[in-house]
């Protein structure tokens, strides 16, 4: 991918992802490696990807296979639909504290169950980004109707999407999320109800510390004195008493620990789903507004 052209993960699901090899006479699933961690995101379109180090993807490159042991394949299995006022953000970082505490270091993971056809692919390509916080290898959503709609939703050739569809049925690969029958046999399957996500951050330090927003300010007045650590800035009480008058634009403000100062999506896990975006832009809108 040029510099410059995005980024590279959102560019691989909206353009480069293939799904299916389709261009000579024998049809196979396709995959990738790549030198960055998040290149996992491509598994929310049902291409198995991870990232690997720099020798790797030279070889691969140069046409060597890569090799790896069988890993272990934990069943992840979504049900219930997400609450209006959930995003996938929340969602993903709900998921990536149950894993973290499930062990999947090594793993891989599959999502399955009802739930996942209520998840958008933005949805899917978020919560498999963020397969390096949770720790697994991969985190893959087979393909479905959805992964299909969505391929013709961002233009690829109707005729090349229709063989994707041919030969994932020949196989059995294409997905329905409703028939349990479809399900396989996993190592291990832990499940997760999407109506009990809330609204929610991380931190103040790792992603997989997951605060529930209704709980942040009490969480965060508790790390600033904790002893110094993922939950603890170790700060005495004095100190955290401190402010410091500033003047901006003729009005004068207090800075406080805690005050925001910077705000900004810097994050590939959140600048690639659309919703996220849209949601961070009116919130920057009525902070300017107040």
């Amino acid at each position: 991918v040029p510099p410059g052209s995005g980024i590279v993960h959102q560019v691989n699901l909206e353009y480069l992802g293939r799904v299916v090899f389709t261009d000579s006479s024998v049809l196979y699933p396709d995959s990738v490696v790549g030198t960055d961690s998040h290149t996992t995101m491509i598994n929310g379109l049902g291409v198995v990807g991870w990232g690997v180090g720099g020798i790797e993807a030279e070889a691969v490159m140069l046409g060597q296979a890569i090799s790896m042991l069988l890993p272990e394949v934990i069943g992840y299995k979504l049900e219930g639909k997400l609450s209006q006022y959930a995003t996938s953000t929340d969602l993903v970082l709900t998921i990536t504290k149950h894993l973290r505490q499930v062990g999947v270091v090594g793993k891989f993971v599959e999502f399955f169950g009802p739930g996942v056809a209520e998840l958008s692919i933005a949805d899917r390509a978020t919560i498999a980004n963020m397969c390096p916080e949770y720790g697994a290898t991969v985190g893959f959503f087979p393909v479905d109707q959805n992964s299909l709609a969505y391929l013709r939703q961002t233009n690829r050739e109707e005729a090349k999407v229709q063989a994707i569809e041919a030969y994932l049925r020949a196989v059995r690969m294409l997905r329905n999320y409703a028939d349990a029958a479809q399900d396989p046999v996993f190592t291990q399957v832990v499940t997760l109800d999407l109506s009990t996500v809330v609204s929610c951050v991380s931190g103040p330090k790792r992603p997989h510390d997951r605060v529930s927003v209704t709980d942040m300010k009490t969480d965060f007045l508790q790390s600033l004195t904790n002893k110094v650590g993922f939950k603890g800035f170790g700060l005495s009480p004095d100190v955290v008493k401190k402010s410091v008058d500033f003047t901006y634009e003729g009005k004068t403000y207090q800075l406080r620990h805690g005050s925001v100062v910077i705000a900004a999506i810097t994050s590939c896990t959140n600048t690639s789903n659309p919703s996220v975006m849209l949601g961070a832009g009116l919130l920057a809108r009525k902070a300017v507004d107040a």
